[in-house]
């Protein structure tokens, strides 16, 4: 398993941004962690280093709820973006609504669907099935 160069956490709660860090941090995996508040500030801050050409991330964990805009919200808007550059992004929510998760495996740039609170395990685990 390569190192992640860049990897982006989309994330409103102060608990699960600590843990979520922290892991990513301990992991081995993660050279450079960047963290959003909400859908939109991902949205503007991902979109204009696409468009300066600044470094993407290759793994973003998405939360669902959250204030301005959500995690859907984000999705529709984020891959309306011509971005050529494979971005893998993990659901990563405390909803476990059936409903979500089907809705969450519609987008082609979703690759998996995780509900909180997330294991050190868990996300070394899906970190090192990225490049399956």
């Amino acid at each position: 398993m390569s190192k992640i160069n860049l990897a982006c956490l989309v994330e409103d709660d102060p608990v699960h941004i600590y843990l979520s860090k922290r892991y990513l941090e301990s992991s081995g995996y993660i050279d450079n962690i960047q963290i959003y508040n909400n859908g939109k500030e991902a949205y503007d801050g991902l979109k204009a280093d696409w468009e300066s050409k600044k470094t993407l991330p290759e793994i973003i964990l998405l939360d669902l709820t959250m204030p301005v805009w959500d995690g859907w919200k984000f999705l529709d808007e984020f891959t309306k973006l011509p971005i050529e550059k494979q971005i893998t992004i993990y659901i990563l929510t405390s909803s476990i609504n059936e409903a979500d998760r089907q809705k969450a495996s519609d987008y082609n740039a979703v690759k998996n669907y995780l509900v909180k609170p997330i294991t050190m395990q868990a996300l070394v685990e899906l970190i090192e099935r990225m490049e399956d």
